[in-house]
């Protein structure tokens, strides 16, 4: 009997620019972004080329900030088949906001991309993966823009993010969208497998381009074994090692620039090994488990 064929992968982008990140936040005040001079067009072109090279599409997560200033980015993108998706306005950690706050920033980021692409959006990023047991009401406010899915739970422990012992599997999550609706919002999580006990994080970002290559190759292929699909995400700085240097504490420098110019390297190789398509794509060829939110808890509960 011949072996099952493995899922097909998801490849995304968040867009967004050095001086957004999380770690320099403390560093690089969100009114002063704009005095940083930005790379983000020459490292997302070099992306989309390479991408075109290796024959894969994927999923562009764009900061709304960004499709603002470069709404020929965004078309840019769109006209070489890929998908768009939002990656917030202003990359506010969702659990630092008010449900009307998170609201207000990703109606206005949605409309940002959707006025530069002239199309419809239908995926949600959150910055630094900030949907946890905190936020989960996000996704009501997600289901309510018309989102039909996300990829922001990361069923890890991290200091910044993580859902521990949340589904490693793509699912959905049955939403409450007010006045008695709901609605279905599939979730597909950041990559993890299992191993000693642990589900630890892999195939993308930090864990890509400072773990070693072995690593990110056995946790994938651990993934796609068990016929789970793996979700690899980059950003366009993250192949940028001549990218201006942020004066800042000694673990945003290590976390940030840790072999950057490594990156595009490991890049082709996972594109020369494994099959990709759209976050969509992917998510509308799988049946998809269930799940509601248990508020009270601030936890993902399986129905029947």
């Amino acid at each position: 009997m011949s072996a099952p064929t493995r899922p097909t992968s998801a490849f995304s982008v968040d867009v967004e620019d050095y001086f957004h990140v999380e770690a320099f936040s403390q560093d690089v005040p969100r009114d002063a972004w704009t005095t940083y001079p930005s790379r983000v067009v020459r490292n997302t072109t070099t992306l989309l080329d390479l991408l075109d090279r290796y024959h894969v599409r994927g999923t562009f997560f764009i900061l709304g900030w960004v499709a603002q200033r470069e709404p020929g980015l965004v078309r840019e993108i769109r006209d070489r088949g890929h998908e768009l998706g939002c990656h917030s306005m202003l990359h506010r950690l969702i659990y630092r906001l008010s449900a009307h706050e998170f609201e207000e920033d990703t109606k206005a980021a949605k409309d940002a991309i959707e006025q530069a692409a002239g199309k419809e959006i239908g995926g949600y990023r959150a910055p630094t993966f900030s949907i946890t047991s905190k936020s989960l009401w996000a996704l009501d406010v997600l289901a309510r823009c018309g989102f039909r899915f996300d990829s922001s739970i990361y069923p890890i422990t991290h200091d910044n993010y993580g859902m521990p012992g949340s589904p490693r599997a793509p699912y959905a999550i049955a939403a409450d969208t007010g006045a008695g609706g709901s609605a279905r919002v599939a979730e597909f999580p950041i990559s993890a497998f299992r191993m000693l006990g642990r589900d630890l994080p892999v195939a993308g970002g930090g864990y890509l381009r400072m773990l070693p290559w072995w690593y990110n190759r056995a946790g994938i292929d651990r993934i796609l074994d068990e016929q789970r699909p793996a979700m690899v995400y980059v950003h366009p700085w993250e192949i940028d090692p001549e990218q201006p240097r942020i004066k800042t504490r000694l673990r945003s420098r290590l976390r940030h620039y840790t072999n950057l110019g490594g990156m595009q390297a490991r890049l082709e190789r996972l594109l020369e090994r494994y099959a990709f398509a759209p976050v969509g794509e992917v998510l509308a060829q799988m049946p998809l488990a269930d799940y509601r939110i248990d508020r009270e808890r601030g936890a993902l509960v399986a129905t029947a």
